[in-house]
């Protein structure tokens, strides 16, 4: 039994070294790094890959996540320039860049951002009125990262974006708002149904004017071919009458040269002036004159109508 205890010592012994020297062995996975001290001093910074300490002597003072992260703040008090208290909170995003830095730095570098945030939020909404703040968000950000940025470079921080989450007013304020937008969505309202109606009646009175040129047109067109017809029915009326004067005159013509091949006696010529002069009075003069030649001719008609009574 004395025998085996050097051996079971050995390996312990043994054992122990190799825990010692797997120990010694790190492996730094991607996207980390190891902040690295030597007897209480800082000896360097560990990427990734696969690294040997020496035992008892170097340590991993800190490990360090170099991926960007974000940070989300519970809300600030801040008071604008115009005295009215409101609660705003934030959410940072940002990224170690130097883990030396970051270890060293400061002892509690998101406490550090979270104040440094409350503080830098209070100077710049300080500096605006309600209205400002409300419909600034973008300028606040701005202003906000850049002024982050600076203040945690000594850090090894890096600031990429800080969004303003929520903008919390007063209850008071926010029925006020409630009410402004109501009023405005109304007068929005209001303002839609009078241009609405306002086209409709503009497009009314063009469809009326529309119309009216177009009976007015119409009427134009009707009037002059009514112009028209009566233009020709009158141009054929005075053509007829033309050609009916024409006719009786050719016809009187006829007549008279007829009468002159005839050679009538002065009997003859005398009873055509009786008749034409009977033609002429129709039974509408109420007096009268016949011509003493006339009178010889009535006389001779009257002779003539007694002879022929006696023979009968």
């Amino acid at each position: 039994m004395e025998n085996y205890i050097p051996v079971i010592v050995l390996v312990i012994l043994i054992l122990l070294i190799l825990i010692i020297l797997a120990s010694c062995i790190k492996i730094v996975p991607q996207a980390n790094a190891m902040v690295i001290e030597r007897l209480g001093g800082y000896q360097g910074t560990w990427g990734v890959g696969i690294h040997f300490k020496v035992p008892f002597i170097d340590r991993v003072a800190k490990r360090v996540l170099l991926k960007e992260q974000v940070v989300d703040f519970a809300p600030q008090p801040v008071i604008t320039k115009d005295n009215v208290t409101m609660r705003i909170d934030t959410v940072v995003f940002f990224q170690i860049t130097d883990p030396k830095l970051f270890a060293y730095g400061v002892e509690n570098p998101i406490m550090a951002i979270e104040n440094l945030t409350a503080t830098t939020l209070r100077n710049i909404i300080g500096d605006l009125e309600l209205d400002e703040t409300l419909t600034s968000r973008e300028t606040i950000n701005t202003k906000m990262r850049a002024s982050l940025d600076v203040a945690t470079d000594p850090w090894g921080i890096k600031v990429n974006r800080v969004e303003l989450k929520n903008i919390i007013p007063p209850t008071a304020i926010q029925d006020a708002m409630e009410k402004q937008m109501k009023a405005e969505r109304e007068r929005r309202e209001a303002i839609l149904r009078a241009e609405g109606e306002k086209k409709s009646t503009i497009l009314v009175a063009e469809g009326k004017k529309e119309s009216a040129i177009l009976d007015a047109e119409a009427e134009k067109q009707a009037a002059i071919l009514r112009a028209e017809a009566k233009k020709e029915a009158t141009v054929r009326e005075a053509e007829g009458q033309a050609e009916a004067i024409l006719k009786i005159q050719q016809a009187n013509a006829d007549g008279l040269r007829f009468l002159r091949e005839a050679a009538p006696d002065a009997a003859v010529l005398q009873l055509k002036s009786l008749e034409a002069f009977a033609k002429a009075a129709d039974g509408k003069a109420t007096k009268i004159i016949i011509p003493s030649e006339i009178q010889g001719v009535a006389g001779l008609v009257k002779s003539i109508t007694e002879v022929a009574a006696e023979q009968q």
